[in-house]
């Protein structure tokens, strides 16, 4: 199912199952009336960033099923040590979250990654919860942000939506992640779709995928801007945000842009702070549990 993973993936499966069963844990719980959410976002160390975008998010979600009891994991196991040794604060990862919804006797779990794409993270979430697929009665699993093509516009439009009024010599330069994973086409997928719409002036970047740096300034060359807007294409403003786009070193984006004479204004606010972006988890979430069969 999983072809051409990494062996620590496998090796991770192999010991939950072993502590489920050397635990006596191997029944299915069959309690639909007794129902847990689990959101799953990545994490970030930076602690209001985190309030505006994450924990949000999570209310959000949270608020759409009350039905349902919530758990929360970061699949960065590097901000769960982070946010341990720093501020003696135990956040679980995705095995550790599945688990003790498992050990609690909820017979229904429903998953919502807080992702912008399909990609390693979401694979990651997915192995996490397999030695787990037949215990519980219903096990449900939500889309990440860019999963459909319908998806693309209502991201775009709220995209727009929140950008301040842009003149004719400015240009809106959007950092993506990206990745060497085969989902880092949704970014000049967006890139696209946003021009299609008809906003000329946007485009997409990364910063370890496809469209490159070079490839935006390529493009922005064609046109007479004289002004940039930068603004994270991700869901939390945090450590590329601030550095690799809007930081005071030689090789950020903002530094880089002003030495080729643009001058340049950015926003620190990851895509988690807008509603329109919440609700569209909340909506992937029902359609989930809608079409689970």
């Amino acid at each position: 199912m999983y072809k051409g993973r990494p062996f620590k993936f496998l090796l991770k499966n192999l010991l939950i199952f072993a502590v489920l069963i050397l635990s006596g844990c191997s029944g299915v719980n069959t309690n639909i009336s007794k129902k847990a959410v689990l959101i799953v976002s990545f994490g970030t160390s930076f602690v209001e960033t985190r309030k505006l975008n994450i924990d949000e998010t999570e209310r959000v979600i949270s608020e759409a099923f009350p039905e349902y009891d919530k758990f929360i994991a970061f699949t960065s196991q590097i901000i769960i040590n982070i946010y341990k040794d720093r501020d003696n604060i135990e956040y679980m990862n995705v095995s550790q979250a599945i688990e003790e919804i498992y050990r609690k006797k909820y017979g229904e779990v429903l998953i919502v990654p807080t992702l912008v794409i399909n990609g390693d993270e979401y694979d990651e979430i997915i192995e996490s919860i397999e030695p787990f697929k037949d215990k519980f009665s219903r096990m449900i699993v939500s889309k990440p942000l860019l999963s459909s093509m319908s998806d693309y516009t209502e991201v775009a439009e709220a995209l727009v939506k929140d950008l301040p009024e842009i003149d004719s010599e400015t240009a809106v330069v959007y950092m993506g992640h990206g990745t060497p994973h085969h989902a880092n086409s949704a970014y000049p997928a967006f890139d696209f779709v946003i021009k299609h719409l008809g906003y000329s002036n946007i485009y997409m970047g990364t910063v370890e995928g496809f469209p490159t740096f070079d490839n935006v300034v390529e493009d922005l060359k064609k046109k007479n801007y004289k002004k940039i807007l930068l603004i994270p294409f991700m869901i939390v403003a945090g450590d590329h945000a601030f550095n690799d786009m809007a930081g005071d070193e030689a090789d950020s984006w903002k530094i880089m842009l002003k030495s080729m004479g643009y001058k340049v204004d950015y926003q620190l606010k990851g895509m988690g702070e807008q509603p329109e972006i919440r609700e569209l988890f909340v909506k992937h979430a029902k359609e989930a549990v809608r079409d689970f069969k």
